[in-house]
């Protein structure tokens, strides 16, 4: 491999594909004496956040008394269960 004039090398197709990664997946580089560790991080917890806040209905506004009102609901059940 070369290393391109922006410091760029190319990820060899298969093993991209043994580890599943995309155009935009994320990987984690790690330098051990003289040599890089690539890897792709077991969990983008990120990224499914964002596909399930775009998968869900959108939300333009929100009642601020709503969120209280649904709290003092679950605190009088709390009480009325002891």
């Amino acid at each position: 491999m070369k290393v391109g004039p922006k410091g760029q090398v190319v990820i060899p197709r298969a093993m991209r594909k043994a580890l599943k990664m995309e155009p935009g997946s994320k990987v984690k580089f790690t330098l051990d004496d003289d040599k890089i560790i690539l890897k792709k991080p077991a969990f983008d917890a990120v990224a499914v956040f964002q596909r399930v806040a775009k998968s869900g209905k959108s939300v333009s506004t929100v009642d601020p008394h709503a969120y209280e009102e649904e709290l003092e609901e679950r605190t009088q059940r709390a009480l009325s269960r002891r």
